[in-house]
């Protein structure tokens, strides 16, 4: 289950210890350090008030243990995160099956507006990157791994994308740069979050509506709210499952038809396509289609997927590999977080109404532009919970950044990459 082995590094003259800790035993970590950011956020209240999900205290703990065990023992720390991505799609496939299509229509003109907005800084993103890589004598597309492809895009994207910069292009250390901008922004996103809604709250007095009701990714809030049932929860692990293999087959069809998507928009797909026939075929919810006995179970696997998946994408992250790209990263990176920041509280919020739901959208905002789509959930989440629910947010940003956003960057990032 654990594995070592003696392995050289470029830049290392020891002989570091190459420490794999297999599938099981990585999920099973995951799960302890889930609990422990559980636990420091309910006993720290910094973390409370800055709306730092829960996940990420618990990843990025990890993270920076196993970097601290790199430089002061020699020891590289490798987990086998395959179930990572596993989550991810099951997070997705529950999303998709808790999202009635009619309700785009309460997403209104604030959908088509948060996909204008996200669209434009797509491009600012691009250009801004390719300016700083100019500036540091590298290629000018090396800069879009530092721009849409690796933040906007997530990790998905980096490596859909990484074969056509490094064959293509000839820019050889395009993945390693496009993983090092997505661990970074991804921790950024996850931590301006929080700060960025909660200075809103404070600077423009909103509240939620008193009739707002929990969406999946908030229902598990209170715990207390839950009615779980057996039957239900297995009716609902079925259809996710259903929704996954459906969803495999619609990321082949994407990808025949040459666009470059990560395989979690299959999976939403999916999840959206089998609630829109269950809807129409079963309106009355018959028996294998019992969509309010099923909706608290698929949204306690949600919120554990999305836990899961969030702390070991942090607790994967192995911070040494930013040395040799040091100088270009660090000004790059606050760049383009400082970029954000002032997007989101500046424009995005104003140009979403400047109520609570808007403020919710602008912290999921650093998500969209920074992290992946998972980040802008978890801030939303963070936030709703401490503040109180945003039904229409959690409408708009899936839709968003779980599909039209990454069809778009898709089209942007070939048009700029030439």
């Amino acid at each position: 289950m654990i594995e070592t082995a003696i392995t050289r590094l470029p830049g290392i003259d020891a002989l570091p210890q190459l420490t794999t800790i297999e599938a099981l035993p990585s999920v099973t970590l995951a799960i302890l350090l889930l609990f422990v950011g559980k636990g420091l956020s309910a006993r720290v209240a910094t973390l409370r008030r800055y709306s730092i999900p829960e996940p990420v205290v618990g990843g990025v703990l990890c993270a920076a243990v196993v970097c601290a065990l790199y430089y002061g023992m020699g020891m590289e720390v490798d987990f086998e995160l395959g179930a990572r991505d596993m989550f991810l799609l099951y997070f997705f496939a529950a999303l998709g099956l808790n999202s009635n299509v009619a309700s785009l229509r309460k997403g209104g003109w604030k959908l088509v507006v948060l996909l204008a907005l996200a669209g434009f800084y797509i491009v600012f993103q691009n250009l801004v990157g390719m300016g700083l890589a100019g500036l540091f004598g590298m290629d000018l597309r090396a800069g879009l791994m530092v721009g849409s492809v690796s933040l906007t895009g997530g990790v998905g994207t980096t490596v859909a994308w990484t074969p056509h910069f490094v064959e293509e292009l000839g820019i050889a250390n395009a993945g390693e740069i496009g993983l090092a901008s997505n661990m970074v922004g991804m921790i950024a996103a996850c931590v301006v979050g929080g700060p960025i809604a909660g200075w809103l709250i404070k600077r423009y007095p909103v509240m939620p509506s008193a009739d707002a009701e929990l969406e999946v990714g908030t229902l598990y809030g209170d715990e207390s709210r839950a009615t779980l049932d057996y039957a239900g929860v297995l009716l609902a692990l079925f259809w996710l499952n259903i929704a996954l293999m459906l969803g495999h087959g619609v990321s082949h069809l994407i990808s025949e038809a040459g666009l470059l998507l990560p395989g979690f928009v299959g999976a939403l797909l999916a999840g959206i396509l089998l609630r829109l026939l269950g809807d129409l075929l079963a309106p009355n919810g018959r028996r294998m289609w019992k969509l309010e006995t099923m909706q608290p179970g698929i949204a306690l696997i949600s919120d554990i997927s999305l836990g899961l998946f969030l702390v070991m994408a942090l607790m994967g992250l192995q911070l040494w590999v930013l040395e040799p790209l040091l100088g270009f990263m660090t000004v790059a990176m606050l760049v383009q977080i400082t970029l954000v920041v002032l997007f989101s509280v500046l424009v995005v919020f104003k140009a979403m109404g400047g109520d609570y739901e808007a403020a919710v959208v602008s912290s999921a905002f650093g998500g969209i532009a920074l992290g992946s789509t998972a980040t802008a959930m978890a801030n939303m989440t963070a936030v709703s919970r401490e503040y109180g629910a945003a039904p229409r947010a959690f409408v708009i940003v899936p839709l968003v950044c779980g599909f039209f956003i990454d069809i778009a960057n898709a089209v942007i990032v070939g048009v700029m990459a030439g």
